[in-house]
């Protein structure tokens, strides 16, 4: 079965990057948004991100623009929107489409080829990844990044 680590993806500053780079780290990749009122969650990746990247953990975000509009603005607009207002440091990826028309191979895999498949719902959809690429869990955008459930989730990927 494929893996994460068998994708490429285009960081938010137009480099392209294998995902086979994170092998032995555990990865949270989320479809972000900077105009949604789940946006707040920023926050709690980046604490995530501040807190347990030195165990391993990477935070992957993926602006995408699939859900009310909400991700209207170009890479360098989006960038500037969370270095600026949530001190975001994680790694973030250039505008995707996550469902639908011109899904990206990365976010097809996750919803149609996973053990956790089906469409995206909405923004700040959360997908765990193991140190080999394989997909853990998902949380649905409502899950807070910071809640209970996703921390021992990712504590367990760690361990």
């Amino acid at each position: 079965m494929p893996s994460v680590h068998d994708f490429s993806a285009v960081t938010i500053d137009g480099h392209d990057v294998k995902l086979a780079q994170y092998t032995g780290h555990v990865l949270l990749i989320v479809n972000v948004a900077s105009k949604c009122g789940l946006t707040p969650q920023y926050a709690a990746l980046e604490q995530l991100h501040e807190t347990l990247g030195a165990r391993g953990l990477r935070v992957l975000g993926f602006p995408a623009n699939e859900f009310g509009g909400q991700e209207p603005g170009a890479n360098s607009e989006i960038a500037s929107f969370c270095t600026t207002n949530y001190g975001v440091k994680f790694d973030m990826f250039s505008k995707v489409v996550v469902k639908g028309e011109g899904i990206s191979p990365l976010f097809a895999f996750l919803t149609q080829q996973s053990p956790f498949s089906g469409d995206i719902k909405w923004n700040f959809n959360k997908f765990l990844i193991g140190k080999q690429g394989e997909v853990l869990a998902r949380f649905e955008p409502t899950v807070d990044p910071a809640g209970p459930e996703v921390r021992a989730a990712i504590e367990a990927a760690l361990a």
